[in-house]
This record gives C-alpha cells, structure tokens and sequence, in this order.
C-alpha cells in the first residue's frame, strides 16, 4: 500500500493538492482527514468524494502530519488501499443508545470481515465512549483490536463532527473497519504521566461524578498532592490545571493505569465531573506535572512496537489528547517527531477530546492524556 500525507488551510488548498498528488502511479481509495472546525467540511468532502475516495474524518483540537502542529487546518492520510480490504459506517445516535448503535454497526462489518480491526471518530460532547466501546465488544469480543477518538471544536467545547462521504453528523460515530487478514493493523496507547502517593480508595461516585477519595472531597485531597493553591471558582486556569497536570490515575487489575481528570467542579461539595467513570471502591493515584518523560516513555512505547510486533509499516495514524499539547507546549513536536523517526512514512494525527484503545496489558479504555499510534501495513 502507498500513502501520502497533505495539509492545507481551505478548499482551494485541498484542491491543488490532489492535482499534484494523485497520478498515475498513486491513486488513493482511502482519506483519513482530520480537520478543525473552521474549514469548510462540506466544500472538502465534496472535493474528496468527486476523486471516488472514500473519507473517514473527525474535527479537531488541532491536527497534524509530521512534526509540526496546525490549528485551523485540514490534514489527511491518503493511501491506495484495495476497497474490498475496508469499509467505513457512520450511524447517529440521537437516543444516546450509544451501545446499541455501535453494535448494530459492528454486526454490519461482522458480515465481510471475520476479523475486524477499527478506527473510530466519536462526535458529541455527552457522548458515552464507555458504551460505545462496550457495543463494539458484543460482537468482537474483549480482544477487539480498536483505536480512534473523541472530535474537537477547537477548544470551544460547543460542537464536534464526524464525517463521511455525503454525511456529515455531530452526534454519530464514524467507523473505518479494516480486513485484518489483508491489512495488519497494530496499536499502542501511552500516558507518561507520573504517579505520586500511595493507592487511595475512591470512598463516594456514581459514574463519573467523583466525590471523595478516603473521605475526603476529591478537589481537597486533589490540591494538597498536588500543592494546588487558589482553590477558588474565580481560578480561571484551576480546570486546566486539573486536566493537564493532576489526572486521578485509576488503577486497572490489568493493565497500565488511565486517566481520569476533573473537567467540572461542583463547589457546593467540591466533589468534580471526571471524563470517564471512577467506580465506587477503585483504587487512585494522584501525579505529578508531566516533564520530558512523558514524552520520552511513548517515543520508547513507538520503538518497541516495531521491534515486537510491526517491524514494517505503510502509514501512521496518530489520537493524541488535547490536553498534552496544552500541557506540553512546544514540545509537543518533539515527540511526535520521535514517532515519526520510527518507521518513516506518512502519518496523520488528531488532538483529540478523549481517545479510546487498550493501555498496554489492559482492555479497552476511555482515555485521556493519552498518545494512541495506529500504524498499518497491507499484508
């Protein structure tokens, strides 16, 4: 399989660059577009779409296809796949029977493909990934092989979109199934943020709503790890302080631990709204502010990938969590350019809202903070 990775800032960019990418030697079948909010998603698809490429795509926080981050743009992955080797599905969800749809969608690929591998794009903002990710398994199994990530606006927290040929939807779920005896698909999903204290006991929740940890209200016991000060509603950045540098990190009986961050306060108690469920009983660890590690840990985690289990790749496909970008500034580039170096072919990568795969040794997972590197290879 070939691949290409372009970028642009609008339709007429897009335009320009199919003419000089797609040729005789290079016609693609495949776009995997990642793109902000502010593009046209209807002048791009209807582009795309006219080319007889078929598009799996999902907005963003930001987006990417080397080293150097964008805002405000469109990026894609164009590879000349055989159309018989995938299939893409998006389904709606206005009941939120976010199990269910994703179910009947697996059941649809369940009748082509034996064994499936999936990226999703998930729009939406009350979107249940949990569930989701849940439907999927009603059919596959827990050793689902899936990868993918909740859509951005931007940062604006208002809107997200998934999109597809002819449909564009922002509350649905856009599916890219993949013949896993014609394209080898492998994953990893890495944190890096480091741990501090011992296991403490998630003493109050219900779903995802924490509100004491060893009966202490989760905001309290949060900042004094943490050394949080001004713990106030008039903290402007306290949120951002919450999601980027001091995520709960739920412990898993399997697995690396995930995490779960505070991205709503409820001051009457100072119990916090978490971007996934922290069960009654768990167990938690506090962290510290991530440094050069973290990025570190997932360029190694890429490294060994390829030495045990993908020693040869055709194309990346990159859901990182919005919040690393935040948290780590410019030196953002430095890890994705650490992925890469790798195996050196086109990648393309989404900040994503939350990103959904299996933490190393653990099962499926709503995560956060998270890099999930996707890589594929036609057999």
């Amino acid at each position: 399989m070939k691949a290409k990775s372009i970028k642009g800032k609008s339709v007429e960019e897009l335009k320009s660059a199919l003419t000089k990418t797609i040729s005789s030697d290079f016609r693609p079948t495949l776009a995997v577009i990642f793109s902000s909010v502010s593009q046209d998603l209807k002048g791009i698809c209807e582009v795309v779409d006219a080319e007889g490429i078929a598009i799996f795509g999902c907005t963003t926080n930001g987006e990417f296809i080397d080293e150097q981050t964008e805002t405000c743009s469109w990026v894609m992955l164009l590879m000349d796949l055989n159309p018989d080797y995938f299939q893409i599905h998006l389904e709606e969800y206005p009941d939120k029977n976010y199990r269910e749809v994703a179910r009947i969608m697996a059941e649809k690929v369940g009748v082509s493909f034996k064994t499936p591998a999936f990226l999703i794009g998930v729009s939406h903002l009350e979107t249940n990934g949990e569930e989701i990710l849940h439907g999927f398994e009603d059919v596959f199994g827990q050793e689902t092989n899936l990868f993918g990530g909740l859509a951005g606006d931007d940062l604006g927290f208002k809107d997200t979109f998934v999109f597809t040929n002819g449909k564009i939807s922002n509350c649905g779920i856009v599916c890219l199934a993949l013949d896993e005896s014609k394209v080898e698909v492998q994953g990893i999903a890495t944190c890096g943020w480091k741990a501090i204290g011992t296991e403490k006991t998630v003493t109050k929740s219900e779903g995802n709503h924490i509100y004491t940890v060893e009966g202490i209200p989760v905001l309290d016991i949060t900042a004094k790890y943490g050394g949080l000060e001004n713990v106030s509603p008039d903290n402007e950045s306290l949120y951002m302080e919450l999601i980027c540098n001091f995520p709960l990190q739920l412990q898993r009986e399997k697995g690396d631990p995930i995490m779960r961050s505070g991205v709503f306060v409820d001051w009457t108690d100072h119990s916090f709204i978490s971007n996934g469920s922290v069960p009654e009983g768990s167990k938690v660890r506090f962290s510290v502010p991530p440094d050069w590690d973290v990025m570190d840990k997932v360029v190694k985690g890429v490294e060994q990938l390829k030495k045990e289990r993908m020693p040869e790749a055709d194309a990346l496909v990159i859901f990182s969590c919005a919040a690393r970008i935040i948290a780590l500034g410019p030196l953002m580039s430095e890890e994705l350019e650490g992925i890469k170096k790798v195996w050196q072919v086109p990648m393309a990568g989404i900040f994503s809202s939350g990103e959904l795969g299996r933490p190393t040794g653990g099962n499926l997972e709503l995560l956060n903070l998270t890099t999930c590197c996707v890589a594929l290879k036609e057999k």
